[in-house]
């Protein structure tokens, strides 16, 4: 297999909006599209369509270069772009000339055969966090991943690929930060000094384009604005997706899933979803119903709506081969599925037996798709499941000459999740008129703007609870907001004491989902014990408490691109003890909580809190922050912190999220020396109405220096469902004039000396 170099510059024109760079080997283009982000590809058959899944932005139209006899200079007002001639060299600079990242000199682009890598410098103290749903350490030096969607029950903690294709990661060294993205579909790698002596890093795609984003924010959180600006950023999700969600394959009937909600709320636990697994369905076709175990859907979905219950049902890309069969049918008369070479519609064997796989490519297939929801939308189903959509079939091995449209499986495999879950985005969407909820299992960068992600099939056991958290932590840096895990696990049975632990996390898991698979005991709170089930509801109850400070942070996500669970890496980048093995789980949750996870073995835990004061919610008891701090952690009471200064709005407990609270919103305000605000948000909760300006928003301000706190006029014109606040302060002590304070709610500022 030859070895190729990019070799030594031929010319250089700038065209338009592209700087174009000629090489025997391959052309190289580079774009500008902010001061912060810079693409550059290097490509022998570059696409003039220049087509992507991911992003949505265009490059500036203008930028200035400085050319030399040996070099080639990119300047925007926050990176330099350095271009060396022979060979042909990328590095990047901060304005002010700080390397942030450079080829390597003696391998830089290189291909063997239609293999494309990109060799680059290593820093001594570099540090790599990203790539979404990845095990391994928060700190990916040292590893190598591959990115190709698949089928992985029974994964374990070190296993490699997984469903999900993120090919976004952030560099760290010498007090600087950048970013950078692949966006190449193919089956791509990434080798973080894994295997090169510590010399290299390395990215590459089996075929294709070397195609990357240079981000060169000083900070991880820009960059994660700057990423979610050109991929997109979540829109505001449905109320009730933010509730307690109970899963199982398979509830196997209607009757069971409603005896299953009635038991909550004889049992007064909140939740607000209810899902049918694949058995709910006719022989597992999609967009059927089983007429014997399900018999009247609608009936059965009013039932639950009764009872303050949403219904969320999977839906899997093949459709079973039976004439008769109305997609089908449909299918197969309009075209629509991936064929072989020579026009032969693909078969692969999943649930149903012999399916055929939509071209979800292609936009008319996409529309058809999305149509054939009213099957579940007209009974009444809000949420959608997307499964098995890497896409997946028994043998896991479809082969690479299945062709969708023009394309074949090695360049679409990655983004056929994500094309699955944008065509039941936009029909479910178009059919209701309101938010739909989405999740999807495959997906890749930009999935963000149309579905959420949970982590596919964990097992019950400690250790994937915490690489779980990690996949969420991860997951949020690449753009995923509303990120889920199986809380028990989904294989095994797991303990008591593991449960309970796995519940009080997922309190604090954007998306808190139980679920079990068949042949496993069933996993509903009330099923391990009296004291068990105590703690587990006293938990789900402070999640329904947490929701105003939750959807506010789904507002901070939907507006900036930053997470809800966040790394402590975000905000202490470089404190290197975030990175330590026995912290690396602990993360931020919203602006001011810090949560650490605790194995279900053990009654107490060291805990570090970076630099400030910290309070452990709950006792106000007040901690240095800099250092670990050994805490108790006994099953009731996971340790969670919240940073001085914090602000925590919170509602009465509801069992459900429709349900109406008290009407009091409780602001919880702690001591801090510095100052600090929180932008409160509200709206319907389903419409789109709140891009039309139907919201209520208001940014609530501590100021420890003019000892005041203060609630800003509100924006919008939605009208907040609650009538008064009570504002309650920690850590003030006894010269605060006000410790709980009732006060009438107002669209006016307010002003409250303490």
């Amino acid at each position: 297999m030859q070895f190729e170099i990019l070799g030594n510059t031929e010319s250089v024109s700038k065209q338009n909006n592209q700087l174009i760079i000629k090489t025997a080997e391959a052309i190289a283009r580079v774009w500008v599209y902010s001061p912060t982000v810079v693409r550059v590809n290097i490509s022998k058959n570059f696409n003039t369509a220049d087509e992507s899944f991911a992003v949505i932005q265009k490059p500036e139209n203008e930028f200035s270069i400085e050319e030399s006899g040996s070099e080639i200079k990119v300047r925007t007002d926050a990176l330099e772009l350095r271009i060396q001639k022979s060979s042909l060299r990328f590095s990047f600079y901060t304005a002010d000339g700080k390397e942030l990242s450079r080829d390597d000199e003696r391998f830089g682009v290189n291909w063997q055969g239609s293999r494309v890598i990109n060799y680059r410098k290593l820093y001594p103290d570099e540090k790599f966090i990203g790539l979404g749903e990845k095990t391994g350490d928060l700190n990916r030096r040292g590893s190598s991943y591959v990115n190709w969607n698949s089928d992985v029950p029974l994964h374990g903690i070190t296993s490699d690929p997984l469903y999900e294709t993120f090919p976004f990661f952030i560099g760290i060294h010498s007090g600087l930060t950048y970013g950078l993205f692949l966006d190449n579909t193919h089956k791509t790698y990434f080798d973080f000094g894994a295997t090169t002596d510590n010399q290299m890093s390395w990215f590459g795609a089996d075929d294709g384009d070397i195609n990357y984003y240079f981000f060169g924010a000083q900070s991880v959180a820009e960059i994660i604005k700057d990423y979610t600006w050109l991929t997109g950023r979540m829109e505001m999700p449905p109320m009730w997706s933010l509730g307690y969600q109970q899963c199982r394959w398979s509830y196997m009937s209607a009757q069971e899933i409603l005896d299953i909600a009635q038991t909550f709320r004889d049992h007064n636990i909140p939740a607000d979803v209810m899902y049918c697994d694949i058995d709910y369905m006719d022989g597992f076709k999609i967009f059927t119903w089983n007429n014997e175990t399900f018999p009247d859907p609608k009936s059965f979905i009013d039932k639950l709506k009764s009872m303050g219950f949403r219904l969320v049902t999977i839906v899997d890309p093949g459709i079973k081969v039976e004439q008769g069969y109305k997609q089908y049918d449909e299918g197969v008369a309009k075209g629509y599925f991936a064929t072989y070479p020579n026009g032969e519609n693909y078969v692969g064997e999943v649930w149903p037996g012999r399916c055929h796989f939509p071209d979800f490519f292609r936009e008319d297939v996409r529309k058809w798709w999305g149509e054939s929801f009213t099957a579940l939308t007209d009974p009444g189903v809000e949420g959608f499941w997307n499964d098995m959509n890497e896409p997946a079939a028994w043998g896991q091995n479809i082969p690479w000459m299945v062709k969708f449209g023009d394309k074949f499986m090695p360049e679409v495999r990655n983004v056929y999740g994500m094309e699955m879950a944008r065509a039941t985005y936009d029909g479910t969407k178009k059919i209701s008129g309101r938010r739909p909820f989405v999740l999807t299992r495959a997906a890749y960068s930009g999935t963000q703007r149309y579905s959420a992600v949970w982590t596919g099939d964990n097992s019950a056991y400690d250790a994937h609870m915490l690489l779980g958290q990690r996949m969420v932590n991860a997951l949020g840096i690449t753009g995923m907001s509303m990120v889920g895990v199986d809380i028990g696990g989904f294989t095994g049975d797991p303990t008591p004491e593991l449960m309970v632990r796995w519940n009080s996390l997922g309190v604090y898991i954007p998306m808190f989902r139980n679920h079990a698979m068949k042949g496993m005991k069933m996993r509903e709170p009330w099923r391990f014990g009296e004291d068990n089930e105590q703690i587990m509801r006293k938990d789900i109850e402070w999640r329904y408490r947490l929701l105003p400070y939750l959807y506010s942070s789904f507002y901070q996500s939907h507006t900036t691109g930053l997470p809800v669970s966040r790394t402590l890496a975000i905000e202490y980048t470089f404190d290197d003890t975030v990175y330590n093995d026995s912290y690396q789980n602990q993360f931020m949750f919203g602006d001011s909580l810090l949560i650490c996870p605790v194995i279900s073995t053990e009654s107490s835990v060291y805990a570090y809190l970076p630099k400030g004061e910290w309070y452990r919610l709950g006792s106000d008891e007040k901690y240095e922050g800099g250092k670990d701090h050994q805490v108790d952690a006994p099953l009731g009471n996971l340790p969670v912190f919240v940073k001085a200064g914090g602000i925590l709005p919170l509602q009465s407990i509801i069992q459900y999220t429709d349900e109406k609270t008290d009407g009091i919103l409780e602001v919880n305000v702690w001591n801090g020396s510095e100052p600090n605000t929180f932008v409160y948000y509200e709206d319907d909760g389903s419409s789109y109405d709140y891009e039309k300006g139907s919201y209520h928003k208001r940014t609530i301000t501590f100021d420890p220096y003019t000892r005041q706190i203060i609630f800003s006029a509100a924006e919008g014109s939605y009208s907040s469902k609650f009538e008064q606040i009570k504002l309650v302060l920690h850590g003030f002590g006894s010269e605060a004039k006000v410790q709980e304070h009732l006060i009438d709610y107002s669209n006016q500022e307010i002003e409250i000396d303490y």
